[in-house]
């Protein structure tokens, strides 16, 4: 009888990261977990500047998308520079390049939407005519369908830059990621989190996810102990159901699931940036089938009208 083969560890681990304050969190925190699991075995961060960070005067989903935060880490593993890159999930394009697998998905941070301001205590309080700033054509989407009173202005960024603008009097309210926030320890900055009802996040929004080359057994096995089963089927769930619809930065989507006991519950919706056009649905299912519910909530939108929303989107008059 054969017996399986050894995998030998890495005498070391590089992670690629990008430099921003919360990306260099992200790895510091995935770091001191890999350190815990494994002190045998040294951890190192390779920091780098991508091209999603140095392009900042333009909409993202004008200059290539969200892939644009991670080609430079996935290089730096390519040439062997790095062993493994440690992203936001929702940075992370849903189809993954040849050659590179997502090993874990550790546990999820709040994945809610925030409401930011120095002025107001909530959507509800902003007067007409109020500058909300935001990145993502999803909370552009939702805010213009449910608040159409309110100017929206794409705002570009770090973490830091973003609130800088605000603090400077740029706009009445921005709206952030509520995990970000969190993990830099800017909770106090929240003034509102945004429900699921109000603003569904987007797939994979609170959740980092751990991206190694394929056929890297030997550091798939180091970081395996860090996935989350819950938060995994989760995301899988999601992000199967923006695949089947095409999903990235271009086409405003949200889709978030949550488990109830090995029950899957994924709300989804598309949407044009201009709110007019909204197509919602909902799915429930044994978590073990989640990239199959995700595929199947996707159908159920499309039968709904969602191809028209998605085929205007991809018209040139959209780009």
């Amino acid at each position: 009888m054969n017996k399986k083969p050894h995998v030998f560890s890495p005498p070391r681990l590089v992670i690629a990261s990008r430099e921003s304050r919360l990306a260099m969190w992200q790895t510091e925190h995935v770091r001191q977990c890999l350190a815990g699991l494994h002190p045998e075995c040294p951890v190192d961060i390779l920091g780098m500047t991508t091209r999603g960070d140095q392009i900042l005067d333009r909409p993202l989903a004008e200059i290539g998308g969200k892939g644009l935060f991670i080609k430079e880490l996935e290089i730096a593993m390519q040439e062997g520079r790095a062993d493994l890159a440690v992203h936001s999930m929702k940075d992370v394009p849903m189809e993954m390049p040849e050659g590179f697998v997502l090993a874990a998905i550790p546990v999820r941070e709040n994945p809610c939407d925030a409401f930011v301001s120095n002025r107001y205590d909530g959507l509800e309080a902003l007067p007409p005519g109020a500058v909300v700033g935001t990145s993502s054509l999803r909370r552009e989407a939702t805010l213009r369908a449910t608040y159409p009173q309110l100017t929206i202005v794409p705002l570009r960024g770090n973490l830091d830059t973003r609130l800088r603008k605000l603090d400077e009097g740029q706009f009445d309210a921005i709206i952030l990621a509520a995990a970000g926030l969190i993990r830099l320890g800017l909770g106090e900055r929240i003034r509102a989190v945004l429900t699921p009802e109000q603003s569904l996040p987007a797939p994979g929004q609170g959740a980092l996810g751990i991206e190694i080359s394929a056929g890297r057994a030997d550091v798939a096995a180091l970081v395996a102990l860090l996935a989350d089963v819950p938060t995994t089927h989760c995301v899988r769930a999601e992000r199967a159901f923006s695949r089947a619809l095409g999903g990235s930065c271009q086409v405003p989507l949200g889709g978030y699931a949550v488990l109830d006991g090995d029950q899957l519950w994924l709300r989804g919706f598309v949407a044009t940036p201009d709110g007019q056009q909204m197509v919602r649905g909902e799915i429930r299912g044994n978590a073990v089938d989640d990239e199959a519910l995700g595929r199947q909530l996707a159908q159920q939108l499309r039968a709904q009208g969602a191809d028209a929303i998605l085929a205007a989107l991809a018209s040139p008059t959209c780009l």
